[in-house]
């Protein structure tokens, strides 16, 4: 069924009635991309909320904290949180305007330009190939810090099966699990947060209060502007997957309520889940502690396992080891999730190579799952000591990647606006309006190129020729892939006056029931209540 839409487009001379088509294809697959449509709100909410958080924030913070220190920490996750926040609202607009395949990467070919489409799309699945690669090579350690009987790879292969074949089960498996992982990370952390108040305030029997006494020794800051650079290229890491929603909306089944809600929950999650673990991390545990860098295994690296035994729990690892292997188990769902998804729209699209767009009648996209899979196998360079740096070379790139993604985002959201603005179309035409237009889209603008411009700044003195090529090569590189692209398929960036802005938009699934207040469940009313 086709939806008609009266628009109104301006001319100098006059106002001219048009009657526009988009899609209104409300199926329970989706009719381009062939994934099912299998994700409930409650799904997208726990997402935006708590998933994706793995073992790089509780595990990548100790680094952060040596690095810069507990103030230090704690400007890296605020000011990212602002970025990712202005982020967010301008992809929150986009997203529900246009929920199908393709994400911001089919936006940035129709607002922008095919081969700028191209480059955030390699741009962001280099993000969670690496990622990908990293947790895996985590979850190994973990295991092998109960037992080395079974060695990394052995490890590593098992759940490399394990996670592939979870994956075919389809995208409803998936919704499922990171919901209750997410609610328990929730669970966990403030379990952490409440005994990091207890032992700072002295509640812990034989235990001085700690107080703020690492604000004061060894320091608030301790690297100065080097040790804050260093920390911003940390949390670019962990907050990235916050943009994710957009990615998961081609499978909502009610994107028009579930991403406005998720948009929501990521407000609180920057603010309980990010700024809470910058506060209480560095508040009861030092930033020179010993294994916070170094360390063989994962969890000796984690603020919250040297907090606990400076506390006079031993035994506290392998709590800390049990609930890192948990988050592990969601981010490498989430990464491969993510990597897929992004993979096949591109692939879809001529921007991977086609086989990879294939789905199966069930709506599984199973070469896609296959191949962002594969990248786990990188992990195993890190068994071998020559391979091992190349490996967290590769590993790193995923920092300013995220800066790269989330900037293009928001010149996609300006160029939308202008197109909308230019075809006589006003903003509250919009489902769901982004606040504080057009300051919080520029400003989002603007701090990721910087961001993606200074995060190297640690490689410079004394000069680092490898790590400086690490911190930059993907911006010289992503420059040439844009011309060569450009070159080759003599694509055009495109005006705002011949901007297609109807395709793709489209209805809830369950659009009568989701318009009625009466049957949201109890758990929908406590996550809109945020």
């Amino acid at each position: 069924m086709a939806l008609k839409k009266t628009a109104s487009t301006a001319s100098t001379d006059n106002i001219n009635e048009n009657v526009v088509e988009y899609s209104s294809d409300n199926s329970i697959f989706d009719p381009n991309s062939g994934v099912k449509r299998g994700l409930k709100t409650r799904h997208l909410s726990m997402m935006a909320l708590a998933g994706i958080i793995g073992p790089g924030l509780l595990v990548g913070s100790g680094g952060a904290l040596s690095s810069g220190g507990p103030a230090a920490l704690i400007i890296g996750f605020g000011v990212m949180g602002i970025i990712a926040f202005s982020v967010l609202q301008a992809l929150g607009e986009l997203t529900v305007l246009y929920p199908t395949g393709g994400a911001f990467t089919e936006l940035a070919d129709r607002f922008v330009d095919k081969a700028f489409g191209v480059v955030v799309g390699w741009n962001y699945f280099i993000i969670w190939a690496a990622v990908l690669a990293n947790e895996y090579n985590t979850v190994s350690s973990i295991l092998s810090f109960w037992s080395e009987k079974v060695p990394l790879y052995g490890y590593f292969l098992l759940f490399w099966f394990a996670f592939l074949s979870f994956q075919l089960l389809g995208v409803v498996a998936f919704g499922e699990a990171e919901f209750w992982l997410a609610l328990f990370k929730l669970v966990g952390l403030v379990a952490y947060f409440l005994f990091a108040l207890v032992y700072a305030a002295g509640g812990v029997k034989g235990q001085d209060a700690v107080g703020f006494r690492y604000w004061h020794n060894p320091g608030a800051f301790a690297n100065g502007f080097k040790g804050v650079a260093n920390v911003f290229v940390f949390c670019s890491t962990f907050y990235a997957g916050v943009e994710s929603i957009a990615v998961a909306a081609t499978e909502t089944r009610n994107p028009k309520r579930a991403v406005p809600t998720a948009i929501r929950q990521v407000f609180w999650r920057i603010i309980f889940i990010y700024m809470g673990s910058a506060f209480f991390f560095g508040l009861v545990c030092p930033s020179n502690a010993e294994g916070l860098v170094g360390a063989s295994h994962a969890a000796l690296k984690s603020p919250m396992t040297i907090a606990i035994q400076n506390a006079g729990w031993q035994g506290g690892v392998h709590l800390v080891n049990a609930f890192i292997l948990i988050t592990c188990v969601s981010a490498i769902n989430s990464s491969i999730y993510i990597g897929s998804r992004t993979v096949l729209f591109m692939a879809q699209d001529r921007k991977a190579p086609k086989f990879l767009g294939w789905t199966s009648k069930r709506g599984v996209p199973i070469p896609a799952i296959v191949f962002t899979n594969l990248f786990g196998f990188l992990s195993l360079m890190n068994l071998s000591t020559g391979a091992g740096m190349a490996y967290q070379y590769i590993v790193n790139l995923s920092g300013v990647s995220t800066f790269i993604v989330w900037g293009s985002i928001c010149f996609i959201h300006l160029k939308f606006r202008r197109a909308w603005h230019k075809q006589g179309r006003t903003a509250d035409e919009l489902p769901f309006k982004g606040l504080w237009w057009p300051f919080n889209t520029w400003f989002g603008l603007v701090a990721n190129a910087f961001l993606a411009l200074i995060q190297g700044w640690a490689t410079f003195k004394p000069f680092d020729a490898g790590h400086f090529v690490d911190a930059y090569i993907l911006l010289p590189l992503s420059v040439i892939v844009y011309v060569g692209y450009k070159l080759i398929f003599k694509t055009r960036f495109h005006r705002a006056d011949e901007i297609d802005l109807d395709t793709g938009r489209r209805p809830d699934v369950d659009e009568d029931i989701e318009q009625d207040p009466k049957k949201d469940s109890t758990f929908q009313k406590v996550l809109q209540a945020f």
